[in-house]
């Protein structure tokens, strides 16, 4: 039997029951969640999800299901976006951890992230926060789990890393990932 894949995502003021009713609507149109990432951000809550369906599914009717649930959860968006080239097999593996910590200011997801792709770092997870510092300052935290390109060590990235490290004020380290098994 032909599969097909959706990425789905909605964005939302949190509140309980947003997972259960966009699971319900997939549920109902023979929806299998493959892969999940949820979080919650400055009281939005944030989901996207791969979705297996069979190949016989009704996209109207799932998107239309999708919209009356982000009416009645007073969402702010929900999209739905058939991907065809699934192949988990191909993912990257994560390798490495990079952490950048310091005074909250414009450009400096932007400087890391750039000092990264010259490099071929495939970024694989990202999380930033601010969290209160001295004096009032926030303070800007930011993780990231990446995978270095065959033959690129670690100690080469710190090193193309240090100009956004001066440039950008922060303190910056990169350290090898622990695997865990999910």
């Amino acid at each position: 039997m032909a599969v097909r894949h959706f990425a789905v995502t909605a964005i939302g003021r949190d509140r309980p029951g947003i997972v259960a009713a966009v699971s319900e609507v997939l549920l109902t149109h023979h929806g299998n969640v493959e892969d999940s990432q949820m979080t919650i951000l400055r009281g939005r809550f944030t989901i996207m999800l791969i979705v297996s369906t069979t190949d016989g599914v009704d996209v109207e009717g799932l998107e239309a299901d999708l919209e009356r649930t982000r009416q009645q959860l007073g969402l702010d968006a929900v999209a739905l976006s058939e991907v065809s080239d699934v192949d988990s097999g191909a993912e990257a593996i994560p390798s490495h951890v990079v952490s950048v910590y310091g005074v909250d200011h414009p450009g400096i997801v932007h400087a890391v992230t750039s000092a990264l792709a010259g490099q071929e770092v495939n970024i694989i997870d990202l999380t930033t926060r601010l969290v209160g510092g001295q004096e009032g300052e926030p303070l800007y935290a930011m993780m990231m789990e990446v995978a270095l390109p065959a033959g690129l060590s670690a100690e080469a990235v710190e090193q193309s890393l240090r100009a956004v490290r001066e440039q950008q004020g922060v303190d910056l380290t990169i350290r090898p990932l622990e695997q865990d098994v999910l």
